[in-house]
């Protein structure tokens, strides 16, 4: 492909996009990225002949790159047998950009947080033709703007509507969108891949609309800036419009006096929420701030100092983001305004972002909220299940954290409860299942209960219900037991309760997979 490339009977830009996409996942799979070095391990009893094929591959790679981008490579092996393909200083800054651009991505997002160290190093470069700002049959500004990063361009659509300025590219080619899509995310503009029907053909389409262009880097905006001035000083559009335009993309889109603009997406369906900066200080600031909200380093959000002239980060984990909306109406009264301004400002950039990222912070934001708000105290409750009326009654509780004998930490949580007049001792016991790490409850119905296995199994089952708002699955088994079994939807449910609530999210922590 390379070699049909330089040849010209294969299109240049798709065969630097298809490899740097096949180097990209190498790499996060089987390498380092360093803020000098990409690095590739090549083991197995083939490794020597395999290493110099890739090598052979980046050779005739550089040979599209045009010159400021060219790079060198070499090949060590250490001990093991295992086999090194590294390029390195400031040859490592002019690959970066190739990886960063053809990282693997779904509906425009990052399939695996590895790619994010690429994408931190790419520096797009915005351009568009002062010549091509216009004046459609329709009365609409258009202006045709181009994005590129090493050597791979898109060129995108402007128009400047009635009450918005919108940023377009639309093909049949669903590739070339999802590229689109990373190329705005590159020059700090986040925006969704999607799908539309244009008679008996499927299009995908990505847009950005003004606040999402006003919150990209200041080469965008400047090319903002110079569309809409050509437009106000040929009177194609209104001067106060105009105006209130240029003042948002000059300053850049500010939510709120005093905040940074975080950036916020979807990686395999998990939400980032990070912030980024060359200067140290707008990162330990940030940093301090959700300290001083309650949040703690490493457990709740992670920290990368800027090294170098690189960004640095504060990136926010769902836990974190999760314990923000617990402490805005949970915690100290200093605590409570600082949490409950923070979780304002990520609900206004995820209401910016829409669609599922939106929908996400809405999800993690209301569960943070729920955890911790309800009480066990003096629960009762009566409701119908199946054309049945229960009436179950907590007495006592207690949840804590148990190792089992193989080693598994446990979560043991114990309700003492009338159901229907019954008192019972009701025990639920958690543990992580599986590759997915499911947390998991498989309790067992009583033999020596009143009414036996079957009843015992109905009025755990109705307990479960009264205080999760969901029902658990019952299932017999062929050795004659029954066994109710409990998923993450009730232990999220169990989590609403102040009296559980910090043993069921330690737990949580602990057993999380990092």
């Amino acid at each position: 492909m390379l070699d049909k490339a330089l040849k010209g009977v294969f299109d240049r830009e798709k065969a630097l996009l298809i490899f740097g996409e096949m180097y990209a996942t190498a790499v996060a799979g089987d390498g380092h990225m360093r803020r000098r070095r990409v690095e590739l391990a090549v083991g197995g009893e083939l490794g020597g002949g395999a290493s110099l094929l890739r090598l052979a591959a980046l050779l005739l790679l550089n040979r599209l790159l045009s010159k400021e981008l060219k790079f060198d490579v070499r090949v060590y092996v250490e001990r093991g047998g295992y086999y090194y393909i590294a390029i390195s200083g400031e040859n490592a800054a002019r690959f970066k950009p190739l990886l960063a651009v053809s990282t693997p991505s779904a509906g425009g997002e990052y399939l695996s947080p590895k790619f994010d160290e690429f994408v931190e190093a790419a520096q797009v470069e915005v351009q568009f033709d002062k010549n091509s700002i216009r004046q459609t049959e329709g009365g609409l500004v258009a202006a045709d703007l181009t994005i590129s990063e090493a050597g791979i361009a898109v060129k995108y659509n402007v128009y400047l509507l009635k009450d918005a300025i919108l940023l377009q590219f639309t093909s049949s080619d669903q590739s070339r969108v999802e590229l689109a899509a990373r190329l705005l995310k590159l020059a700090g503009v986040g925006a969704e891949v999607k799908k539309k029907r244009e008679g008996k053909r499927e299009v995908w389409y990505v847009v950005a609309t003004t606040d999402k262009l006003a919150a990209g880097r200041k080469e965008l905006r400047d090319a903002f800036v110079e569309i809409v001035k050509t437009a106000r000083d040929k009177d194609w559009i209104d001067a106060e419009k105009a105006e209130r335009w240029l003042e948002k993309l000059e300053r850049g889109l500010t939510l709120k006096e005093g905040w940074p603009k975080y950036e916020l997406g979807l990686a395999n369906g998990a939400l980032v929420v990070r912030f980024s900066s060359t200067d140290r200080n707008s990162i330990e600031q940030e940093a301090q701030r959700l300290r001083d909200i309650g949040l703690v380093e490493d457990k709740h959000f992670t920290v990368k100092m800027p090294e170098g002239g690189e960004k640095g980060y504060v990136s926010i984990l769902r836990k974190g983001l999760e314990r923000a909306a617990r402490l805005s109406v949970q915690g100290s009264k200093t605590q409570r305004e600082l949490a409950a301004e923070f979780v304002k400002h990520i609900l206004q950039r995820a209401e910016e972002e829409g669609g599922a990222v939106y929908e996400k912070v809405k999800e993690i934001v209301k569960k943070g909220k729920e955890r911790g708000s309800l009480t066990l105290e003096r629960f009762e409750k009566k409701f119908e299940v199946g054309g049945k009326e229960y009436v179950v009654k907590v007495i006592g509780w207690s949840a804590e954290l148990e190792e089992s004998r193989r080693g598994k930490k446990l979560l043991r949580i114990k309700i003492t409860a009338e159901v229907d007049g019954v008192r019972g001792e009701y025990e639920v016991t958690y543990s992580r299942y599986g590759a997915d790490n499911a947390a998991m409850c498989y309790a067992y119905a009583r033999a020596d209960a009143p009414g036996g296995k079957e009843a015992d199994a109905e009025r755990f089952s109705a307990l479960i219900k009264a205080l999760t708002g969901r029902e658990p699955r019952i299932r017999r088994k062929s050795d004659g037991r029954v066994e109710v079994i409990c998923g993450r939807e009730h232990l999220d449910g169990l989590a609403r309760y102040a009296e559980l609530a910090d043993a069921i999210e330690e737990w949580l922590e602990e057993t999380s997979r990092r």
